[in-house]
């Protein structure tokens, strides 16, 4: 057993101790530490889920377009702005995946720079922006400049000045590593890439709902991010998306859909893009899959975001000083930084043996998540996760170690 301050005493004391009693907690799960792959549902969802389908969608039926949710993407999107990502309304859309979003914005981009023939993206963001970028480098015959940041940490204002030219169109970067967790300077990169003529992108997907940001104070181009994590939408809730004011006019989307057109209930025969934010929705939005991301944003309006990004700089601190403790002493690295400042919510954690360590704490209804080859992530999703899951948790990492 640890020798740190004990968790139950800080859980007594933490000014968001009300919040994970409103989060559908089931009795298999002891303690569920990967908010930051798939968060849990609200106990409001739980009931809304419910009676959308008797009440809306049973009882509305088509109605349910021209009184709600025809707009919804709109609606939810300029309050997700507001309450997480510091951005004025009419700038942020709900809707699509994460992976076609970022292709609708990086294509987006590229037009608005066609005299530019180079991208700029690192080895270490997450595989579909990887993807993506070569995907889109091929199709259009652009180059891509790449950054490799240390496993341990991540893309810094000093590589990007680095990579930087005369010919980068784009900078495609992720807010927090999805792998080491490291929170990378949004401002100061931002700046450096318009000081080089060129516009930058950023994935929220691990920072979104966490990590306090100002999109529109900082200049940030394009955003985009995924809702199912720490905005905890479900399985596959949209995405979101974000154009900055002065782009949404200028810039051309590549998937020219029907909910995107300026008159879409008219059918008629050629696009044209609707005016404003509205002209980056392509399809039919998900409305079942909006409407826990509701109930979750109504809690995080509730708690403020700083003081959630307080709750997630505590609930890491902790989780490093356990490990320091009980895993460090066995051989297991900290591969995420030590400087809250530079961290998101989650802890990444390696050893050789971690592959059948965490399949061992499934069995037990210990959930981390696991990447390969040996990393243990500790996501810490500050309204839902308690300190005496965390010390949970790390203990029986220690105890399936030391069999």
């Amino acid at each position: 057993m640890t020798t740190t301050p004990d968790a139950v005493t800080l859980d007594a004391v933490d000014p968001l101790a009300a919040f994970p009693a409103k989060f559908v907690r089931s009795p298999e799960v002891r303690a569920y530490l990967d908010g930051n792959s798939l968060g849990r549902p609200t106990t409001a969802s739980a009931e809304q889920l419910a009676s959308f389908v008797s009440e809306q969608w049973g009882g509305r039926l088509i109605r349910g377009w021209d009184e709600a949710w025809y707009e919804l993407p709109l609606t939810l999107g300029d309050r997700l702005g507001a309450a997480t990502l510091g951005a004025a309304p009419g700038q942020t859309f709900i809707g699509d995946s994460t992976t076609v979003v970022l292709y609708k914005l990086i294509r987006a981009a590229l037009t608005a720079r066609p005299d530019r023939s180079e991208i700029v993206i690192d080895t270490g963001n997450f595989p579909t922006d990887r993807y993506l970028v070569e995907g889109i480098a091929d199709e259009l015959g652009k180059t891509l400049r790449w950054i490799d940041p240390p496993i341990d940490g991540g893309v810094t204002a000093d590589h990007v000045r680095a990579a930087l030219s005369e010919n980068t169109a784009l900078v495609v970067i992720s807010h927090v590593a999805y792998r080491s967790g490291y929170l990378a300077d949004m401002p100061g990169i931002t700046a450096l890439t318009h000081d080089a003529g060129a516009l930058v992108l950023w994935d929220l997907c691990h920072s979104a709902g966490v990590v306090e940001t100002q999109l529109d104070d900082w200049g940030v181009d394009l955003a985009a991010g995924c809702t199912y994590k720490y905005l905890n939408g479900g399985p596959g809730s949209p995405a979101l998306g974000y154009v900055r004011a002065e782009h949404i006019e200028t810039m051309t989307q590549p998937i020219q859909g029907w909910m995107g057109s300026s008159s879409p209930f008219e059918m008629g025969p050629g696009y044209a893009p609707h005016h404003g934010i509205r002209r980056f929705i392509s399809g039919t939005p998900s409305i079942v899959g909006s409407l826990a991301m509701q109930d979750m944003l109504g809690l995080i309006e509730e708690a403020g975001i700083s003081a959630i990004r307080a709750k997630s700089v505590a609930l890491t601190e902790y989780a490093l000083v356990l490990v320091d403790e009980l895993l460090v002493p066995l051989g297991v690295t900290v591969s995420s930084p030590r400087d809250a400042a530079e961290r998101g919510s989650h802890v990444t954690i390696d050893h050789e043996s971690f592959a059948n360590v965490n399949a061992e704490l499934w069995k037990q209804g210990i959930i981390p998540d696991f990447r390969r080859p040996h990393s243990i992530r500790l996501g810490l999703s500050p309204l839902s996760t308690t300190f005496a899951e965390v010390q949970l948790g790390v203990e029986a990492i220690h105890a399936q170690m030391v069999k």
